[in-house]
């Protein structure tokens, strides 16, 4: 259980970030960065949460947002020996986690009649706000795959984020009045 007293501890004072197995990581890294953009994905979804009025969709963002925790943590934790497994002490994104992400979006796609063009991200405010999380998703994982060139990241992980940014575009369309309402591209439309 987390325990916060004190919210200010001064540790990174020194341009540094503590990890959960201790070690202390510079706040310019690959794994800090990724964290931090997931950090910010899920204060997105959050804002996205706000404006959704169907409360299905909220409490399934609200999922989402603890599974966000749960990537925090796992990027958090650097792997020894490329091992990957959760236990008690580590927790780590699941493939079971990617796989529910995957059964939304397919309940939800049923809702939808398939594009013939690209959306353009806006229509109605809740689809707005939706496609800016889905945005910032997209940046968090581009964050996760660099770290990845640079140090094992759990493939549980890298499918959960990649997952959960298709999830986010479906769930955009599905706030367009079941994408009644999104807004087609026209390709040249201004030359």
């Amino acid at each position: 259980m987390v325990k916060l007293n004190k919210i200010y501890t001064r540790t990174g004072d020194d341009g540094t970030t503590g990890l959960v197995d201790g070690s202390r990581c510079p706040k310019f890294s690959a794994r800090i960065s990724a964290m931090g953009l997931v950090d910010e994905a899920n204060s997105s979804i959050g804002l996205a949460i706000c404006a959704l009025a169907d409360e299905a969709q909220r409490a399934l963002l609200i999922r989402v947002q603890n599974d966000m925790f749960d990537l925090g943590a796992d990027l958090a934790t650097p792997a020894e020996n490329d091992d990957f497994s959760p236990s008690a002490m580590v927790l780590r994104i699941v493939p079971a986690q990617a796989e529910w992400i995957e059964a939304q979006i397919d309940a939800l796609n049923e809702r939808l009649e398939p594009l013939t063009s690209f959306v353009l991200p806006g229509g109605s405010e809740a689809a707005a706000r939706v496609h800016v999380a889905r945005a910032a998703t997209r940046s968090a994982e581009r964050a996760m795959v660099t770290l990845a060139a640079e140090v094992p990241v759990n493939p549980a992980a890298l499918a959960y984020i990649n997952r959960l940014s298709d999830l986010l575009f479906v769930l955009a369309r599905v706030a367009n009045a079941d994408g009644r309402e999104d807004v087609k591209w026209v390709p040249g439309a201004n030359r």
